[in-house]
């Protein structure tokens, strides 16, 4: 099966060391998205919730699919406090970007990310068509 190795620089670019998605087949991986270089870097954790919701969904749209093709994320986070118990609006934001049919999701407190100000990090795979 061949790999095809993307990158997204409108989207959320590459790093200099990875991906930003390898596509197998009808699979696609999705490196770690940040609000890194946005206005939400820095500020609070629901913002960059929805700037990194927004970078999967577009993501896996310039490859053909939709946000309910999305069926695992992992979420990387520096409080746990801030996202469980996991509050109404957060909660809203899921249902909205994945219309109602959320991914498997496992939620990791971490005790940094990439740059000083990012609050979480998401991974996730889509199986497209």
């Amino acid at each position: 099966m061949e790999k095809l190795r993307r990158n997204y620089p409108d989207i959320s670019p590459s790093g200099p060391n990875y991906a930003r998605a390898v596509r197998a087949g009808n699979q696609l991986f999705i490196s770690g998205c940040t609000a890194m270089k946005t206005p939400a870097e820095g500020g609070p954790a629901i913002e960059q919730l929805k700037v990194v919701l927004d970078k999967l969904v577009r993501i896996v749209a310039a490859e053909g699919g939709t946000p309910t093709d999305i069926v695992k994320i992992t979420t990387f986070v520096t409080d746990i406090g801030d996202w469980w118990p996991l509050p109404d609006e957060q909660l809203a934001l899921y249902d909205e970007y994945f219309d109602g049919q959320h991914p498997a999701n496992s939620l990791v407190e971490v005790s940094a990310l990439a740059e000083p100000g990012l609050n979480l990090e998401i991974e996730a795979i889509a199986v497209i068509g």
